[in-house]
């Protein structure tokens, strides 16, 4: 027992407390914000999409990322190529009409849209997984610095100069795009080896770049 009366040695929530969001220290890194502001919420649910789509496509071989399921041309190497565009092109020319960098900038996007669907099989396993893990790095950063720097309501640059588009209508455009493919990773994963679930075990973990 401590000194104090009525109290034992084992932690309680509020001492595991690590955020002023409910979060504790015994939460995954997936796990959402309990508690605080929309954008501390957008931000979360963000983060928690891509971890549960980063661990449905972890560990697959150059077969695996290629094969598809019933008549869907979908694959998982299609997928993480994709996302890591949709990463770099909304954090860059979609946000403030910055440059994306290799490989978006130097695309044929008109004429071919779904190119990096068609191209991951060209890939190797460590690229696909270098490139998406690097984008949403690089995006983490921006989107966090870009609601530092005027919140939610400020415009983007996707709008041009006709239309008015906020940062949130952005960020929930990137939300939604998670929804609808990490569906198909959950598809995709189970017919390559039954991996089911809604949230990565413990014991697993994002890159670590994703923890800062």
């Amino acid at each position: 027992m401590s000194d104090d009366a009525g109290r034992t040695d084992a932690p309680t929530a509020e001492d595991r407390r690590v955020a002023d969001d409910g979060r504790t220290s015994d939460d995954p890194p997936w796990e959402p914000p309990l508690t605080g502001d929309e954008a501390g919420h957008l931000l979360g649910s963000l983060d928690r999409m891509r971890m549960i789509f980063r661990w449905k496509a972890d560990g697959l071989d150059a077969a695996a990322l290629a094969s598809r399921t019933g008549a869907s041309q979908l694959t998982m190497g299609g997928l993480l190529k994709h996302l890591a565009s949709v990463e770099a092109t909304g954090s860059t020319f979609r946000l403030d009409g910055s440059n994306p960098g290799s490989p978006w900038a130097e695309a044929d996007w008109e004429g071919d849209p779904g190119w990096t669907f068609t191209t991951a099989a060209d890939d190797p396993p460590e690229e696909l997984y270098r490139l998406y893990d690097e984008e949403v790095a690089r995006a983490r950063e921006r989107f966090r610095a870009a609601v530092a720097d005027g919140g939610l309501d400020r415009a983007v640059a996707f709008g041009g100069d006709d239309v008015t588009v906020s940062l949130r209508r952005l960020l929930f455009d990137l939300l939604e795009e998670y929804g609808r493919h990490t569906g198909h990773a959950d598809l995709l994963r189970e017919a390559l080896d039954g991996r089911v679930g809604e949230d990565p075990p413990p014991d697993w973990s994002p890159p670590p770049s994703w923890l800062t």
